[in-house]
């Protein structure tokens, strides 16, 4: 019996470690690797155009997942293409296993054809980036790096010659039981009573959600209706903390909307659960403020705290709610929720009038239908920029729909990637990639890898035929738009030609009809909708410091830009309120 390869044994680990899938793009290095799970039945080589494609699919089923996913690059160029993706993947804190396969390990150091130092590039977007330079590092190497990803929720890098991989794996290596899954983390009962008695001595307390109560819908309901409490989130927040929520009082931040805002900032105490909300301008200065946090490196680099907290969302709140006194006061509650009506229905109004027959088409009303025509399970993928307030404002959250993007890197071109890797998941799961035109024509390469393995994702493009939330940072800046338009081709005409289903909308009209035409079509789609670059008025407090670049600095105005269906929600949460 042959001996096994380093390459076969990395590929047996991977699969081990729960891997079904390696997205790249074949190169001589990585030959020995694919070859290897080329020859495993229990992984596939997904071949991707470009390999930021394949780091952003990998972030994407590792967020979907909570669970290892993989990506490959070849050396120098090949592999220095994931960076991208894996810094998204990395702050997304999806635990994203990345092979970078390098030049033969006796030319290191010579400055050889292709050469770069993977182990060195990746240390920033990583929480481990080894070389391996010798058979017998296999696989205490790997497994490492396995467990830094799982471990601390993030990617670790392997960096692998190509001649190594092909070389015999060592006898009697030494393999451990990986470890698979993360552990809960309960905050000690010192910690609970010191918030209990905080939120016991409050009159007013708010809480302001991240993604870090993914879990913990119902003990955040519970803990909210026992201290009489708004509920706020951010965007990474809204798909696990605002359905079936009589408490939500809507999101702050640049994109916010409702009365989130006042009820962090007029409360007594405000207790922000799972996020590293990065925008302190939105956050108070003269009210006590507790996190807490799974990680504990996040707890007050955004805020000052009056008590970090360490520990999972759910874990601190099965703890602490027995610990609290019930509150009867409702007048704060019922004053939020009565301001968060109010706010939607001013910023609701701009966006109903003739928006059937408005030509180019309001992007709102497109977003509106989209929630309205998509499937009530539906994976979303979201482009930087202004699908991004789109997404904010329009998709409807309700348990099972899943809402992913770029929302703490920022990077451009993530929606179609991250729709590849949600789909190779579940191919009977409706996946829909909200794109804009700047960010679907970057990568658009690989719309041909959804013909070529007939993964039915649905490209929502939003063509405005410029960069919006650029040409948006200028205008508020006082500088005149530039560089900023795009002469477009008819991109539903490109899908046809690629072999897909591809319609252009110009009319309102038309739209409807189009989305569910591509809805029901069994292979990919792509629906290219022509709409309205100046569709966002500005309100005149807002400065150019809160938008450029999103570094914010002072102020509550945001991005005026309706609310969709959430106002019906903020209506119907007004039935809570007691009558006299």
């Amino acid at each position: 019996m042959a001996k096994q390869t380093v390459a076969e044994q990395f590929v047996d680990i991977l699969v081990r470690a729960g891997v079904r899938r390696l997205y790249g793009v074949v190169g001589d290095s990585l030959n020995p690797v694919v070859d290897a799970i080329r020859r495993n039945s229990a992984i596939d080589w997904i071949q991707v155009r470009h390999e930021e494609t394949a780091a952003f699919a990998a972030g994407a089923e590792a967020q979907l997942t909570g669970s290892l996913a993989a990506c490959a690059g070849s050396c120098g160029p090949g592999n220095l293409h994931l960076i991208n993706g894996l810094f998204d993947a990395h702050r997304s804190m999806a635990p994203v296993l990345a092979l970078a396969s390098h030049i033969p390990s006796s030319e290191i150091g010579t400055t050889f054809f292709q050469e770069t130092h993977p182990d060195r590039l990746f240390t920033e977007c990583s929480h481990y980036s080894e070389l391996i330079s010798s058979t017998r590092q296999m696989p205490r190497v790997l497994q490492t790096a396995i467990q830094h990803a799982i471990g601390q929720s993030g990617v670790a890098v392997v960096a692998l010659p190509g001649d190594i991989a092909g070389e015999p794996a060592p006898e009697r290596a030494i393999e451990h039981a990986l470890v698979t899954a993360r552990p809960s983390v309960r905050p000690g009962e010192a910690e609970l009573d010191a918030l209990a008695t905080m939120i016991d001595e409050a009159d007013k307390v708010t809480l302001f959600c991240g993604s870090g109560t993914a879990g913990a819908h119902a003990e955040v309901m519970e803990f909210a209706e026992r201290v009489k409490s708004p509920v706020g989130h951010a965007l990474r927040g809204k798909e696990w903390i605002q359905y079936d929520n009589p408490y939500d009082v809507g999101m702050s931040g640049l994109l916010g909307y409702g009365a989130a805002y006042e009820a962090t900032h007029e409360c007594d105490l405000l207790i922000l659960l799972g996020t590293d909300f990065p925008y302190n301008a939105f956050l108070p200065h003269d009210v006590k403020i507790v996190q807490v946090d799974v990680r504990p490196e996040h707890l007050g680099r955004r805020t000052t705290l009056d008590l970090a907290v360490w520990g999972d969302v759910r874990e601190t709140l099965r703890g602490l709610i027995p610990k609290v006194r019930p509150k009867q006061d409702r007048r704060f509650l019922n004053r939020m929720l009565k301001k968060h009506a109010e706010a939607l229905e001013g910023v609701v109004k701009a966006y109903t009038r003739k928006v059937e027959k408005h030509t180019p088409i309001h992007p709102e009303y497109v977003a509106s239908v989209l929630d309205e025509e998509a499937a009530d399970d539906a994976v979303f993928t979201v482009d930087t920029g202004m699908c991004n307030v789109w997404a904010a404002r329009y998709l409807t959250p309700n348990g099972r729909r899943r809402v992913i993007g770029s929302f703490s890197h920022g990077s451009m071109a993530n929606a179609l990637p991250q729709a590849i890797g949600a789909q190779f998941l579940d191919r009977g799961r409706q996946v829909v990639s909200m794109s804009g035109d700047g960010g679907f024509s970057m990568l658009m390469g690989d719309f041909l890898t959804l013909v070529q393995y007939d993964l039915p994702v649905k490209v929502v493009l939003f063509n405005n035929s410029s960069l919006g939330m650029v040409e948006l940072e200028m205008l508020v800046s006082g500088l005149p738009s530039y560089g900023t338009t795009y002469q477009n081709p008819d991109f539903a005409a490109i899908a046809r030609a690629a072999g897909a289903h591809g319609v252009r909308v110009e009319k309102p009209k038309q739209l409807r009809g189009a989305l569910r035409d591509a809805f029901h079509h069994k292979g990919p789609a792509l629906v290219d909708i022509v709409t309205d670059p100046n569709a966002l008025s500005i309100p005149p407090k807002i400065s150019a410091e809160m938008v450029s670049g999103f570094a914010l600095s002072a102020g509550k105005m945001v991005l005026d830009g309706g609310v969709g269906r959430m106002l019906q929600m903020a209506r119907s949460n007004l039935r809570h309120i007691p009558r006299p």
